[in-house]
């Protein structure tokens, strides 16, 4: 697969979203007649997976930079002080943009390392990225995007989820079965107007018990139905496994094992692990601001030579590091 097409801001690629030392440091250098060749390496201050190298690439190809972008790919993981990425070019043609590409890493990586643990003691269930509500709308696409890098199946942005030519996921919310009234009438029309190739997940904790609304929506859609989402909220005291396996037994029993069980409501890596630890059930798990708040991993950029010759600041060592593992992108 090529690589996804990004918004690039105006303001980003004009600099007004940069530190402004870089734009003052510009100035001064193009009043200066001084644009030496240099090399930039990044490297992170712990352990992760990349994510941001797409995007990265594409800032730079429009800002029209004429050097060279190496570095690892997307999902690739990375260890603390790692050089993950490497430029080598006119200090001018991409100094402006060291914020921004800083910026790219630091978060995406983020939200992918956090998606990447959820995957992994997920054991091969599905995870599907649930965080958009959770983050400012001009970066929910991304923030999905990462998720998926990450391992995610999908995520619930339209936007986000193209990034990977993936359909979003996400049938019903429970302002729908409200407004309809009857978490049935809700399914029911849905059936009735979307279109039959989105799966038919239902909300059953609106109303009534979980288990009831499930065989309930069950006997009404049939073999329409797709499975249930169990959404809990914590003022109901949440999700349980005990929920769950009772659930599974109760739709098996009255014909309707076909039915999946999609479980979302505060999940994190030690919440996930506790639901198979116990044995429930679960066809996919939705997981939302542990991926979407997660911290972003500090990077840092370091010019490393001047016109081929080693430099570094005090407490870093001056040439490029001996890292094998980098690629050529630009």
């Amino acid at each position: 697969m090529s690589d996804p097409t990004f918004d690039i801001p105006a303001s980003v690629l004009a600099g007004e979203t940069a530190d402004v030392y870089f734009r003052r440091t510009l100035r001064i250098l193009q009043a200066e007649s001084r644009n030496p060749i240099v090399t930039m390496e990044i490297f992170p201050r712990e352990d992760g997976i990349l994510c941001g190298r797409a995007e990265v690439r594409q800032l730079l190809s429009t800002a029209g930079f004429a050097g060279e972008l190496w570095s690892l790919d997307e999902a690739e993981p990375f260890t603390a002080k790692e050089t993950v990425m490497r430029i080598i070019g006119p200090y001018q043609s991409f100094g402006l943009y060291e914020t921004a590409i800083l910026g790219i890493l630091a978060s995406c990586s983020g939200w992918a390392s956090a998606a990447s643990r959820c995957v992994r003691v997920a054991r091969g269930i599905p995870v599907v990225s649930f965080g958009a509500r959770h983050v400012h709308p001009k970066v929910a696409d991304v923030m999905d995007y990462a998720a998926i890098v990450g391992g995610c199946a999908t995520g619930s942005t339209p936007a986000g989820s193209q990034l990977h030519d993936l359909e979003p996921s996400g049938t019903m919310p429970h302002a729908l079965i409200l407004v309809m009234g009857d978490t049935v009438a809700a399914a029911q029309a849905f059936d009735r107007h979307i279109d039959p190739g989105v799966m038919r997940t239902v909300l059953v904790d609106t109303f009534r018990d979980e288990i009831e609304e499930s065989l309930r929506v069950a006997g009404a859609l049939g073999e329409h139905l797709w499975g249930v989402r169990v959404d809990t909220p914590s003022e109901r005291g949440g999700v349980t496994p005990e929920l769950v396996i009772e659930l599974r037994a109760k739709l098996d029993l009255a014909g309707y094992g076909h039915v999946r069980i999609f479980v979302s409501s505060g999940l994190d890596p030690d919440k996930i692990e506790r639901f198979l630890e116990r044995g429930a059930p679960i066809d996919g798990f939705g997981v939302g601001s542990y991926i979407s708040g997660a911290r972003p991993i500090d990077f840092t950029g370091d010019l490393r030579e001047i016109d081929g010759r080693p430099v570094a600041k005090r407490g870093r060592l001056p040439g490029r590091s001996g890292s094998t593992r980098l690629k050529r992108v630009l």
